[in-house]
């Protein structure tokens, strides 16, 4: 028996000594140490509360400095507590004491530091929202802490009920200099619920059209990633910069596929970028888009010293792929009146997620009822599988297999992999995969279709 599977497809001299000690300092966070953490917040209308979380951060490699765990207390508000269902809601996440210090004597000078992160909605709906703030800090002291500070982002809501909003991970990028970042990931995710919104129905239609994007930040004239949902199947879909509430001039195309699903790539050249987004038509029509979500351009530190090289280097952002060992599989036979199990295993599906952003991935299956000889057939639900999903040694995301069971028309999850700061690498999915074919099934040939979607 034969299920055909198909694809549908993140110093010498003194004076230089203390030059490479300011180098190495800018963005080598030193995590403070925790104590006890606050338990989750109560879910309380329009209540916004400070919450501590144990962080994980990763300092600059140059900096010499293992990675190291502390807490952050956090804080998210919002324009709007009682929005309506297609309201866009303005969220804040503040960060109001980082899990990190300046670990040197020099003291660091001020808007060297640009925050991006993510927050966390759950509850009515799901999703994750892109956060960024302003290249703006206070000078830090030599060994003092560093400041707080403050990242915005938008959601679109599109149901009603309670929605609750939790802090998620960070990344400080500092220029002075070199080009760091610092990510700091939420250790036990997700953070305590900082904020609550009641939405109610707001009686009209909702856009559910969304976007993605790769990385919330990026040198001037770095590409990012955007990934869509819920367009028009086969519109003509333009990803474009915004400064504020005006366009730029950093546009590009993608076309949505018959899902109304899409993936492209925008060049981001114009420094004042605060944010990205993605419509149909010919001009920005909020009922046809999505958006914006918020992108910061990093970048153009400060002056280089008498003496010194600035040394600049680009890792170009890839694309997220799968590939695939075969496209059938021969399940094992049964015999006319014992039925059972007729074994297989999957062809091995490898996932390549070379976008180098903060996106995780999410590999599902769903399949056919199985027809066979004069009309006959074995219903869908009644294959199963058992997943398995293997991480290549090195990559910064590790990948979760889906959940032993059957597979069935409306499908189930293969392999995943989080959100995160930073995410990518290399992974094999492989399944076991059994069909319970009833004892009496007509003789002859039964095959399904499997089809594999990677988002």
């Amino acid at each position: 028996m034969s299920p055909a599977v198909r694809r549908s497809d993140s110093p010498g001299t003194r004076r230089r000594s203390r030059r490479w000690a300011a180098a190495l300092g800018v963005g080598a966070l030193v995590v403070t140490g925790g104590g006890l953490l606050a338990g989750p917040a109560q879910a309380m209308a329009a209540a916004s509360v400070a919450v501590d979380f144990p962080t994980h951060c990763i300092p600059p490699a140059i900096a010499g400095i293992p990675p190291i765990d502390g807490t952050t207390s956090a804080q998210i508000s919002v324009d709007n507590a009682a929005p309506k269902v297609g309201d866009t809601v303005t969220v804040t996440y503040t960060v109001v004491k980082p899990a990190a210090s300046n670990p040197v004597d020099l003291a660091l000078p001020a808007d060297i530091m640009t925050p991006t992160g993510k927050v966390t909605v759950a509850g009515a709906q799901s999703a994750d929202i892109t956060v960024a703030g302003p290249k703006k800090n206070d000078p830090v002291p030599g060994k003092g802490e560093f400041p707080s500070f403050s990242m915005t982002g938008t959601f679109t809501v599109t149901a009603p009920g309670e929605i609750t909003l939790s802090p998620g991970d960070y990344n400080i990028h500092t220029s002075y200099i070199m080009e760091l970042d610092t990510p700091c990931t939420v250790t036990d995710p997700p953070a305590p619920v900082s904020q609550t919104v009641i939405a109610t129905d707001g009686g009209g239609q909702v856009n559910e059209r969304a976007i993605q994007l790769g990385a919330a930040s990026g040198a001037a004239g770095d590409q990012v990633s955007v990934a869509g949902s819920k367009f028009t199947a086969g519109a003509s879909v333009t990803l474009a910069g915004r400064a504020g509430d005006a366009q730029t001039g950093d546009t590009a195309t993608a076309t949505a596929d018959g899902s109304g699903g899409f993936t492209g790539q925008l060049t981001v050249n114009d420094p004042a970028t605060t944010g990205i987004v993605a419509y149909e038509g010919a001009a920005w029509d909020a009922a046809k888009g999505a958006g914006p979500q918020a992108y910061t351009v990093t970048g153009g530190g400060g002056e280089t010293p008498d003496g010194s090289q600035k040394l600049t280097s680009t890792v170009k952002a890839g694309t997220l792929s799968m590939s695939q060992a075969g496209d059938s599989v021969e399940l094992s036979a049964v015999d006319f009146g014992k039925g059972g199990a007729s074994t297989g295993d999957l062809r091995t599906v490898t996932v390549k997620d070379f976008r180098g952003g903060p996106a995780g991935w999410s590999l599902t299956g769903k399949v056919t009822d199985f027809k066979g000889p004069a009309g006959a057939m074995i219903g869908a639900s009644a294959l199963g599988w058992s997943p398995a999903c293997t991480t290549k040694a090195g990559s910064p995301s590790t990948c979760a297999a889906g959940s032993q069971g059957s597979v069935g028309s409306a499908g189930a999850t293969l392999a995943s992999t989080p959100n995160g700061a930073f995410t990518g690498g290399e992974f094999t999915v492989d399944a076991g995969l059994s069909l319970d074919v009833p004892a009496y099934a007509a003789a002859g040939t039964y095959s399904g279709v499997l089809t594999l979607t990677l988002t």
